[in-house]
């Protein structure tokens, strides 16, 4: 294990370890990239059911460098929350989307979005769709793969009146990044990356497809 880090706000803790069970309840075998500098950590996951990037950020005390993919679960075990700090497991092998993040700059928001109220009916209305679609479908069509089918058919589809696939507002939801109430929501687009942003964290996806394929690594 490397040196632990520290954070600036006990409660910081406590969010990643929220944010690494999620990770874990869609793969239980979800490793983690994280990044840190500057008094500041990033840690990128990716739930495999949306095809995207997941980022939780946290403040630290500690401004020394870092940048290791480590298996999520070992992290998670790692943090104690009362004492607000996390030891860093030993690094693995990451799968290939760890080494093709997203860039750090150059990053312009975007309008039309709506507003978290906005995304979680769209959210709800794709849900329903699913589930209303799934009880039609006859017995000797009721498979898994024609119920992907329908899933894929219904998250790809665009937010209305932007480039924002629908997979990426379902994950951010589902991560926690789209708490009840009043969330500030934000939408950035740099080259092909498009980034939904709250303050508990950013869903990224690439418009020219699935996160991993045929890019270059940073």
């Amino acid at each position: 294990m490397t040196a632990p880090l520290h954070f600036a706000d006990a409660r910081e803790a406590a969010a990643l370890a929220a944010f690494l069970a999620r990770l874990i309840h869609y793969d239980r075998a979800a490793a983690v990239r994280l990044r840190a500098g500057g008094g500041a950590l990033a840690v990128f996951g990716r739930p495999p059911s949306f095809e995207v990037l997941a980022i939780r950020t946290a403040r630290l005390v500690d401004d020394g460098p870092l940048d290791v993919t480590v298996s999520a679960g070992e992290l998670l075990d790692g943090i104690e929350e009362s004492a607000g700090k996390a030891m860093v497991p030993g690094p693995v092998t990451g799968p290939p989307w760890t080494g093709v993040l997203p860039p750090r700059g150059g990053w312009q928001q975007l309008p039309g979005l709506p507003d978290a109220l906005g995304l979680r009916a769209a959210v709800a209305g794709a849900i329903a769709e699913f589930r209303s679609r799934d009880a039609e479908l006859p017995p000797e069509r009721g498979t898994r793969a024609e119920r992907e089918r329908i899933g894929r058919e219904i998250w790809s589809r665009h937010l209305p009146g932007t480039r924002v696939p629908l997979r990426t507002v379902h994950a951010a939801q589902s991560l926690g990044f789209l708490p009840g109430g009043e969330v500030p929501v934000r939408l950035f687009a740099a080259g092909p990356w498009l980034r939904l942003s709250t303050p508990y964290g950013a869903v990224v996806v690439r418009e020219s497809g699935p996160v991993g394929l045929a890019v270059s690594p940073v």
